[in-house]
């Protein structure tokens, strides 16, 4: 028994003796597995795991915490993690602290495993501010901002007191997700706690603020912070720019006594974000002469995006040379910014050369879209297609401006079935989308399928668009349903926008509402609605096509002396349009004389339009010649100019006049007239010989110049410019396309149906005479549309009451 004793004594001696030495060998593996964190050298600390496991040094709790910390922090692969997770589960229950939980707690919520994350935090035999702590840090980082927020809550509720770190990712959480009452919850925590004065929350509880749009409690916290930083300013800063005080970002900017990067591209961004894109491009000359620092692709894309705006490509392309001098690396943002730069300001080829040369993994659906629209500015509607079609992720954005460019080029069919295959097979189209749809509608005259797009904007909820509403009246208006036209608008003048108020007054003008058109202009005076110069432009045509002479002197007048508004070749046409429609010769002679700018071919054509009504073969002359010097290839001059001659008995003028147009090869813009019926548009030339209810039309024709005839009518046989005998005068004129439109009306749709043709051209007298006469022998209302007005015949009357 002795012996035994004796032996046991010995041991425990031994054992005794050897602590001190292991206690030393797992603090040096301790301290190497901590420099290997800094070199972040896996391999090593691996190697250093596994000569403490030979040497039996594992029971040490230091050691095992710095292990589960060091594959933490550098072997955050999955088998990192798993090897961690072995060892923290071999770690006996009674060696695990606090620390050991949050170290595989920390492991897990970097790696963005939350779910694993939580799992530990659950059982987690006890917990503190730093457990509590990086479950807010792992869900901020990972997105998860609304459960950063409730953990804060449930953090405090447990009685553990945030730290500055708890308070500023929260107070990230708080911003992101702007909820501002939670936000000043904490704020009132870093009061309590005394951080106001710590500069990294003061400056999360001012980003906070910002993001939230309180800008007074921001400017608050600011000018009450002890110590700002250059981070404080620019957070001021970037605020002001975001609420477009571009004015107070300024004073804060040259106030600053640092500036960064960030202070330099906050300012460019704001202009460019603003509109104020020359001020931007003036900054960034600024910065490159006296600051030291270079930009960077944040200063880069915001100054290609103001280059783009302006379409300086100059600009653009010493950009774009600095690139390629600093050998700056092309990420996607920048190669985006370039493409649209080029593209924006007519340099497709540079734009489309740059485009090739990206992977495609660099280009988003803006850059493509920024070409597509760069196609579509030059008329190249082919590779705009071709653009089109190879996004692979076409949003809205993209399917609206290939219906843009097809609308604004004319190809209003092709604009019309993309929208059909966009409803198909694409996203659901957006107010841009819809606006310009209803302008495809408005331009042919569409008006059953402007009423399904109506629809359409209904049940969306975009009818109360400002874009869309005007587009249904302008829509209705121009498809000849004035009475619809009006009622759209009574529905939205209470926003009191000019846009609306103006597209309802250019309405009621080109329909011959003139006397409606300037009771409602005087009601939006009355209403504080402030017109602009597309406003006038409409009020002063009203008057023109009403003959309200001193009503447009007085308007014209006010242009400039009431509302400020610098007079344009609009509206000098428009005055020059009002001044001969009524005979007053002279006194448009002299206001084109007193006119600060030479006239354009519409004022000459105005003038030339009112001689051939008024017959005035000598200023006609004049007014051709003019017209003629602006505009050679202008046919519709030849053609007023001999309409005159021909008018005036002067045949051999006339003849001399088609002569000179043959002889310059000036070909004469063809007259057709169309009409939709059933969802099918019909096009007819005058003496139309291809559609296919041809014989049937021109019976309806022959039998409609007889019955009219019968009725009193008198064709104008003056309106044929030709010298041939009044027989074959009178076939020409039955023939002519308007009233081809008109006979396949008639027998396409049941009586008393309302017909509507438009013509490219403007209607000649013996139609307009003609037209007068079928609508009382038919009982119809016929809207025709010509190229300068609507004209509403019922009854044997028109509405614009014969002055045209």
């Amino acid at each position: 028994m002795r012996d035994a004793a004796a032996l046991e004594l010995h041991a425990a001696d031994a054992a005794a003796a050897a602590r001190p030495a292991m206690v030393a060998a797992s603090d040096h593996y301790a301290r190497l597995l901590q420099l290997c964190q800094t070199a972040a050298n896996p391999g090593a600390g691996r190697a250093i795991h596994a000569r403490a496991v030979k040497a039996g040094l594992l029971a040490s709790a230091y050691l095992c915490n710095n292990l589960l910390s060091y594959y933490g922090e550098t072997a955050g692969g999955a088998g990192g993690l798993r090897d961690a997770r072995r060892l923290f589960d071999e770690i006996p229950l009674a060696r695990r602290n606090v620390f050991t939980w949050n170290s595989l707690l920390s492991m897990f919520a970097k790696s963005g495993r939350l779910a694993d994350a939580r799992g530990v935090f659950a059982e987690m035999p006890e917990r503190d501010a730093v457990s509590w702590t990086v479950m807010v840090v792992g869900l901020n980082r990972a997105g998860r901002f609304g459960e950063a927020i409730k953990t804060l809550l449930d953090m405090t509720a447990d009685g553990f007191t945030p730290t500055q770190f708890t308070l500023t990712n929260v107070l990230s959480s708080c911003a992101v997700t702007q909820a501002g009452a939670v936000g000043r919850k904490v704020h009132s925590f870093v009061v309590k706690l005394g951080l106001g004065s710590c500069v990294p929350v003061a400056n999360s509880v001012l980003n906070m603020y910002g993001k939230c749009g309180d800008a007074e409690t921001a400017s608050t916290v600011f000018e009450r912070m002890p110590v700002r930083s250059v981070s404080s300013w620019n957070a001021m800063v970037s605020l002001n720019t975001h609420l477009g005080r571009m004015d107070l970002a300024e004073s804060l900017f040259e106030s600053m006594p640092d500036r960064s990067i960030v202070s330099w591209n906050a300012m460019i961004a704001g202009y460019n974000q603003n509109g104020l894109d020359a001020k931007a491009l003036k900054l960034f000359s600024r910065m490159l002469h006296e600051s030291s620092m270079a930009p960077d692709e944040f200063t880069i894309t915001s100054v290609l995006s103001a280059c783009a705006n302006l379409g300086n490509v100059r600009i653009g392309k010493q950009v774009h040379a600095y690139i390629l001098r600093t050998e700056m690396a092309y990420n996607s943002q920048v190669t985006n910014a370039l493409i649209s730069t080029y593209a924006k300001s007519g340099s497709v080829e540079n734009a489309r050369r740059i485009m090739d040369q990206s992977m495609e993994t660099d280009l988003n659906v803006i850059s493509f879209t920024a070409l597509l629209e760069g196609y579509v500015k030059i008329g190249d509607m082919e590779s705009a297609r071709e653009m089109f079609g190879v996004m692979n992720n076409r949003d809205v954005v993209a399917w609206t401006a290939m219906i843009v460019g097809y609308e604004q080029n004319g190809r209003n069919d092709e604009a019309i079935d993309l929208f059909r295959s966009m409803i198909t097979c694409g996203p659901e189209p957006n107010s841009y989308t819809l606006a310009a749809v209803l302008s495809v509608c408005a331009s042919l005259a569409c008006l059953d399928y402007g009423k399904q797009i109506h629809c359409r904007a209904i049940r969306s909820l975009l009818e109360r668009s400002s874009s869309v509403s005007n587009a249904i009246i302008t829509m209705y208006a121009r498809s000849g349903s004035f009475p619809w036209a009006r009622r759209m608008f009574d529905q939205v003048c209470w926003r009191k926008e000019t846009i609306t108020w103006t597209s309802m007054i250019v309405a009621l003008a080109q329909h011959g509402q003139g006397e409606e058109a300037v009771g409602l202009f005087e009601e939006m005076l009355r209403a504080g609605v402030e017109p602009d110069r597309i406003t006038y432009v409409g009020v002063l045509s009203a008057c023109s096509h009403a003959g309200f002479v001193n009503e447009g002197k007085r308007y014209y007048d006010q242009i400039k002396n009431e509302h400020q508004i610098a007079p344009e070749m609009s509206h000098y046409a428009c005055m020059v349009d009002l001044l001969a429609r009524a005979g007053l010769f002279s006194e448009a002679q002299e206001f084109i004389r007193r006119m600060p700018v030479e006239p354009d071919a519409i004022a000459w054509g105005s003038l030339l339009s009112a001689c051939r009504v008024h017959k005035n073969a000598e200023l006609a002359e004049l007014a051709a010649e003019k017209l003629l010097s602006i505009d050679p290839n202008n046919s519709g001059a030849y053609s007023a100019i001999a309409n005159v001659y021909s008018a005036c008995g002067r045949w051999s003028d006339a003849a001399r006049i088609w002569k000179a147009r043959k002889e310059k090869a000036v070909r004469k813009e063809t007259g057709f007239s169309w009409t939709h019926i059933r969802s099918k548009i019909h096009v007819f030339g005058a003496d139309d010989v291809v559609h296919p209810q041809r014989d049937a039309v021109y019976a309806m024709a022959a039998r409609m110049w007889e019955e009219i005839k019968g009725a009193g009518f008198v064709p104008d046989l003056q309106s044929v410019l030709h010298d041939v005998d009044d027989e074959l005068k009178e076939e020409l004129l039955s023939r002519h396309s308007e009233k081809l439109a008109i006979a396949f009306g008639l027998i396409s749709t049941p009586e008393k149906t309302t017909l509507r043709v438009m013509k490219n051209l403007r209607v000649c007298n013996d139609c307009h005479a003609a037209i007068k006469a079928i609508s009382k022998v038919t009982d119809r209302e016929i809207i025709v549309r010509d190229a300068t007005r609507f004209h509403h015949f019922r009854d044997g009357l028109c509405s614009c009451k014969d002055y045209w």
